[in-house]
């Protein structure tokens, strides 16, 4: 019996992963210029973190997420997401007492969650994501969005949409709760049951709702522009300008709901708007959740972030037709021929290698001709060819396979010769 590969799972293979490995080392280099720093947590979890940090009213904690039992009879689940992570190493390692603030982290990794599979959407995927720690500053809820449009700008990417709302402080959700739960609570019984549910837990879900998203009473809800405080206004009127100020193009969407519960004032998704993306065009989402800290046992801290898929990503390049030079080539490929000069090749490879050079030779005794079609899908820069004659001479031949020149060169000095090349 053949064993085949989990449904909702990927295998990235050589020729596919290098456009992985180009937009990870992107996001490391861009968080660096920003002063975010890695953190790496575990990717399993005790189930209550996700159930408290996320939300038990999410469809996540409801129905997505990967829980088991382990042999100690505790509850455990494989993470859906980075941020609650991210805020329990925050708190369980006190950095909230580190000289630097805020705290600004970045994670990469695999994330899972049980969903239906489909065009971009896995149930192991690998998310990006950013956290800063530590400000109630609306300036580095601006810095967070212009990090993560610059990753995609960086990339080449164009046809994108910011979409921006406020979910308000405490104050303004609850009067925003109060007038949601009375506009839908008349006819809550034409709507699914996870939405009747959620009508006096978290009446906010409703608006997020995929099954009820086209029944009328959703186009018209109360917004939650109509109920932010001053204070709540002022922050979004800042944001906004920070927005301006830093030429990043947005739209204010005011049923705007990101699918976390621990969200308020800033929320935000980037879209993308390539034609034949897919009806699902969210590319990144965000938000500002202070109280998460204080939800799974830490002093108030206020934080803001957002995460971001890589399936969807190059999804997003290639809905806009961009290509990646992702293979540069290699350095060298040793070609010999005879038995001795074989043999010689396996310690001069390791010198190459040693000396920071990119190199490989043939393993499968292939004749000259076979080698250097074996070197141009390699797409070496330089071609060396060593035979008996040349061994006995103490010479290499080399050949630079973009101008077809060819050299005869000492072996003593070879080394030296393909690194002053590379230069």
């Amino acid at each position: 019996m053949s064993i085949n590969i989990p449904r909702g799972t990927q295998d990235i293979l050589p020729g596919e992963v290098e456009l992985w490995q180009l937009i990870e080392k992107k996001a490391r280099d861009l968080c660096e210029k920003y002063q975010y720093q890695e953190i790496r947590t575990p990717i399993f979890e005790h189930t209550e973190l996700f159930s408290r940090g996320v939300g038990d009213t999410t469809d996540i904690v409801q129905k997505e997420m990967y829980t088991f039992e382990d042999r100690g009879g505790r509850s455990l689940t494989l993470r859906p997401e980075g941020t609650a992570s991210t805020v329990r190493a925050f708190v369980e390692k006190k950095m909230y007492g580190n000289a630097n603030q805020p705290v600004k982290l970045y994670y990469m990794g695999p994330m899972f969650r049980y969903e239906r599979p489909q065009s971009g959407r896995f149930r192991q995927f690998v998310q990006f994501g950013v956290e800063a720690l530590g400000s109630h500053d609306p300036a580095i809820d601006a810095e967070v969005i212009s990090l993560a449009m610059n990753l995609y700008k960086e990339m080449g990417l164009k046809k994108l949409k910011l979409i921006i709302n406020s979910l308000g402080d405490k104050e303004s959700r609850l009067a925003h709760r109060d007038a949601l739960i009375n506009h839908f609570k008349p006819r809550i019984g034409e709507f699914c049951k996870d939405c009747q549910s959620r009508l006096e837990k978290n009446p906010l879900r409703i608006l997020d709702c995929k099954v009820d998203r086209d029944h009328e009473l959703m186009k018209s809800a109360p917004s939650i522009i109509d109920y932010l405080n001053e204070e709540s206004k002022a922050y979004f009127d800042k944001l906004q300008k920070y927005l301006t100020q830093l030429d990043i193009p947005f739209e204010v969407d005011p049923n705007l709901v990101r699918g976390l519960d621990y969200y308020n004032h800033t929320a935000f998704e980037i879209m993308s708007d390539a034609e034949g993306f897919g009806a699902i065009t969210t590319l990144c989402g965000g938000g500002r959740y202070n109280g998460l800290a204080e939800e799974i046992g830490g002093p108030e801290t206020p934080g803001i972030g957002f995460a971001l898929s890589i399936e969807r990503f190059i999804a997003a390049l290639k809905a806009e037709g961009i290509e990646l030079e992702v293979n540069p080539g290699i350095d060298c490929y040793l070609a010999a021929l005879g038995e001795e000069a074989k043999d010689y090749t396996v310690g001069l490879l390791q010198k190459l290698r040693l000396a920071g050079i990119s190199a490989e030779r043939d393993y499968l005794a292939r004749k000259i001709k076979a080698q250097f079609k074996a070197a141009d899908r390699l797409n070496a820069k330089y071609v060396a060819v060593l035979g008996e004659e040349e061994l006995n001479q103490n010479k290499i031949n080399v050949k630079n396979m973009a101008t077809g020149d060819q050299v005869e060169v000492d072996l003593d000095g070879f080394v030296e010769y393909i690194q002053g090349m590379e230069r």
